[in-house]
C-alpha cells in the first residue's frame, strides 16, 4: 500500500541549507529537490532533502528577526 504522506517540511517552513549554510522557507518540491528563498525575499534555489535542517520554533523566530534586523539596517 502507499504512502499518501509527504516527506520532508511543510511548505512555509524555515530551513537550514546545510550545503550553503543559509536559511530559507519552503515553496514546494520538484524533482525531489526543495525549493527554498531568502526569508527577506530574492532568488530562489533548490536543495536535497537530506541537505536540509528544519528549524525548531525558537530558531526560526531567531532568523526571523534577524532578516528583520538586517533590512531594517539597509533601510528596506
Amino acid at each position: 500500500m502507499a504512502n499518501n504522506q509527504q516527506a520532508g517540511p511543510r511548505i512555509g517552513a524555515v530551513v537550514k541549507d546545510m550545503k550553503t549554510d543559509r536559511f530559507g522557507v519552503v515553496m514546494g518540491t520538484i524533482g525531489g529537490l526543495i525549493q527554498l528563498r531568502p526569508i527577506s525575499g530574492g532568488r530562489s534555489w533548490e536543495a536535497e532533502p537530506d541537505g536540509i535542517e528544519v528549524l525548531s520554533s525558537r530558531q526560526e523566530l531567531t532568523v526571523r528577526l534577524a532578516a528583520l534586523n538586517a533590512e531594517s539596517r539597509r533601510g528596506v
